[in-house]
């Protein structure tokens, strides 16, 4: 009956794993439900945690990197908050230099600079998001389109 013991901790750790995601817990949890298949069989505690510790560390080296490598071809990466943030364009609302200024980013007015040695954007210049450090968006000027879209 101490089987149980192990398959109630597989159980958790997998209830944990949904919340957490990262694909750890669901692997100690197969290393689990192997310890409880070793007791299931009559096998001794010192068996049951090697049973446990072989398979859960195999989980991990082997069936968790691919996991991973399937998992994040099918979804793309989609950047949020801050990250979301770069490469998007902005309008100057005040002169912008590498000391200081202001940008309206994606209807929100910015504490924003260029980087350093770069050249001061006026007002109402269309600007690019470079980086975001800290709280300020570092900025450089869109590159002039010529009439013909060039």
């Amino acid at each position: 009956m101490d089987w149980l013991w192990w398959v109630g901790a597989a159980l958790l750790l997998g209830l944990v794993e949904i919340i957490s995601l990262d694909l750890v817990l669901i692997m100690l949890a197969g290393g689990s439900l192997a310890a409880a298949g070793v007791n299931a069989a009559g096998g001794p505690l010192w068996l049951q945690i090697v049973a446990f510790a072989v398979v859960s560390a195999v989980l991990l080296l082997t069936l968790r990197p691919w996991l991973l490598r399937h998992l994040r071809s099918r979804v793309p990466l989609t950047e949020t908050n801050v990250a979301a943030h770069v490469g998007r364009t902005a309008l100057a609302v005040d002169r912008v230099s590498e000391f200081g200024g202001r940008v309206k980013l994606v209807g929100e007015v910015w504490t924003a600079r260029t980087e350093a040695d770069a050249p001061q954007i006026p007002v109402g210049t269309e600007v690019r998001v470079v980086r975001i450090d800290g709280a300020t968006a570092v900025v450089a000027p869109l590159p002039a389109q010529h009439p013909t879209g060039t």
